[in-house]
């Protein structure tokens, strides 16, 4: 619960965050008076505010709070400037960025919403909210305070939800997938393209079965059917990425074909095919958002490596679609995945590379930039030695 004083009155409601941040402990009343600078002093300060105003006044004082946020004081540009003389690594620089991002999401997090028992806002102007937090959060019996930016993520995610995410073509038709919230939306088509165009081993010849490790919106399971697989076993452990992926099977009448599992990496029994699309950084994400990004100590990197040659048929293959931006960022070698490759009885039978074309490739404002630019995003073809 989130406890504050409003009209000399002790008030409550239920505090939810899909980023696992605690019931703020101080909490100020604001309406349409508040000024962004103000405001920016109070979250700065650890006072989060729970707005009574307008419904789009306070999304463009969320607005001016990114503008203050954003903009470098005069002593971090002192500090960069110092940092870069002394030649940051790139771990330097992820490490700089990640505890930016983390103070940034802190203090944009502040701006508080209250959203009554049936999903509906009771500001002036507010939006019709309720189907889409209804996706999220499902029927409530109480009311609930949530930050308006994880509001307007939700509104955000119903959209890409409605709307769907193009993956591939059949014909003149494009065939989407709509991912649900707090499922990592397919958006990166680069490889998505890999397994599109690579050839299949041996073994689907003469068995035309595949797994799909770590699912999440299903969309390498689809690409897989529309090529043609007879039969793939979908794998999660996350609700909401089995809720995502068998509601993008059923809308593609693919059920047939393709069967969803909830479990640990691999189903049982053994496949002519195995892919993988595992989280690419070895660092540890900050929110359970984060999961499907950040993969502590290469842990599903690691599992599915060690796990896939007693699961491959003879002459099969497992397809491990891998970034190598982690390797750019000082967070792990090629020298280690070769390692790990080796350890696991595996040998690289081919490798496929494709280059990243996604917007902060190009963005020469990004933190990361150095090391984006220089990523490949590769499709390794494993067997068993």
């Amino acid at each position: 619960m989130i406890h504050w004083d409003e009209g000399g009155q002790a008030c409550s409601a239920k505090w939810h965050s899909e980023n696992g941040i605690a019931p703020h402990k101080k909490i100020q009343i604001a309406d349409d008076t508040l000024t962004a600078d103000i405001a920016y002093r109070l979250a700065c300060e650890g006072t989060a505010i729970l707005y009574r105003g307008d419904f789009q006044n306070a999304r463009q004082l969320l607005q001016a709070l990114v503008r203050r946020v954003d903009k470098p004081t005069k002593k971090s540009k002192r500090v960069d400037k110092l940092n870069k003389e002394k030649t940051k690594s790139p771990l330097d620089t992820f490490n700089l960025h990640r505890l930016a991002q983390s103070q940034r999401a802190r203090i944009l997090g502040m701006l508080l919403i209250q959203v009554n028992t049936d999903h509906s806002i009771s500001l002036r102007r507010a939006p019709d909210v309720q189907q889409a937090c209804l996706d999220v959060y499902g029927e409530q019996a109480d009311s609930y305070v949530i930050s308006l930016r994880e509001l307007l993520g939700v509104i955000s995610a119903h959209e890409w939800r409605k709307n769907g995410v193009p993956i591939l073509a059949r014909g003149d038709e494009p065939i989407c997938v709509h991912p649900h919230y707090g499922v990592f939306s397919p958006v990166r088509g680069e490889y998505i393209q890999l397994v599109c165009n690579a050839s299949w081993p041996k073994a689907v010849s003469t068995n035309s079965l595949a797994f799909d490790i770590g699912t999440g919106t299903g969309a390498l399971s689809v690409v897989l059917a529309m090529r043609d697989i007879q039969k793939i076993i979908a794998t999660d452990v996350d609700d909401r990425a089995i809720a995502c992926a068998q509601d993008n099977i059923d809308r593609l009448d693919l059920s047939s074909q393709i069967e969803i599992q909830k479990t640990d990496l691999f189903p049982e029994g053994r496949a002519a095919l195995i892919v993988c699309n595992p989280p690419w950084l070895p660092a540890r994400p900050s929110s359970p958002l984060e999961h499907a990004v950040y993969d502590p100590e290469s842990r599903m990197l690691k599992g599915f490596l060690a796990g896939l040659k007693e699961h491959l048929l003879p002459d099969g293959e497992g397809w491990l679609i891998l970034s190598d931006l982690a390797e750019h960022l000082g967070l792990r070698t090629r020298v280690e995945l070769l390692e790990w490759i080796e350890q696991a009885g595996l040998r690289v039978q081919k490798r496929e590379d494709t280059k990243p074309q996604h917007k902060k490739v190009f963005d020469q404002t990004d933190a990361l930039h150095a090391a984006r630019s220089a990523e490949v995003t590769s499709l390794w073809r494993l067997c068993s030695k």
